[in-house]
């Protein structure tokens, strides 16, 4: 599969392995990662994590632009910190390389009081790949994500599904959603640079 030079990772739900998902990601295309909303930072920093997972040097890990301590929805987070997130600071950086750029929680959360995750995505005008824990439930938050995702115009590259397969939710969600499932990655019990370049090769080598 050829992947954009910039695309936005977002999930279904708040620790659906978005993460995980980009790590894998940036581990198998070389790319520079950019998580320029965090909330949860008092728990530590995903594009800590990515860089350690994918094995990424601290030239491809772009700062992120609003670190939140608590783990609560950016726009709450903000709130309690006293910070108001402003659009105008959330521009993709410039880069020649491949740019990952990972959401905070899912496509319809609040950033501030105007502003939703989605519509700051569809201001980027690049192509979302949504990430879906692969559990019972799977099918509706799915398709509930890319019905809010289309009716704004914005492009859908697909659905990594997260967790034990289940050909029954593939179906399911490539039937009702015509989007396409580009791969069903299980959980992982090591993840290192290594086995996430192997695992992206298997799925889009």
């Amino acid at each position: 599969m050829d992947f954009p030079q910039c695309f936005f990772v977002t999930g279904t739900d708040t620790g659906v392995g978005k993460t995980v998902i980009s790590a894998l990601l940036a581990a198998g295309l070389e790319a520079c990662y950019w998580k320029p909303v965090q909330s949860g930072a008092a728990c530590g920093l995903d594009s800590k994590q990515v860089a350690l997972w994918a094995g990424l040097g601290q030239k491809k890990i772009i700062p992120g632009v609003y670190t939140l301590q608590e783990p609560l929805s950016p726009h709450l987070a903000a709130k309690r910190q006293g910070v108001l997130i402003d659009p105008d600071e959330l521009r993709i950086p410039d880069t020649e390389e491949t740019l990952i750029i990972e959401g905070a929680g899912g496509i319809m959360v609040p950033l501030n009081d105007d502003l939703l995750i989605l519509d700051w995505v569809r201001s980027l005008a690049v192509p979302v790949l949504i990430v879906a824990p692969n559990r019972l439930g799977v099918i509706n938050h799915t398709l509930l994500t890319i019905k809010a995702i289309g009716c704004c115009g914005v492009k859908i590259l697909g659905v990594i599904l997260n967790g034990q397969p289940n050909m029954d939710h593939v179906q399911a969600i490539e039937h009702f959603g015509k989007t396409p499932v580009l791969a069903q990655v299980p959980t992982m019990p090591e993840i290192t640079p290594r086995g996430l370049k192997s695992k992206f090769l298997e799925y889009f080598g």
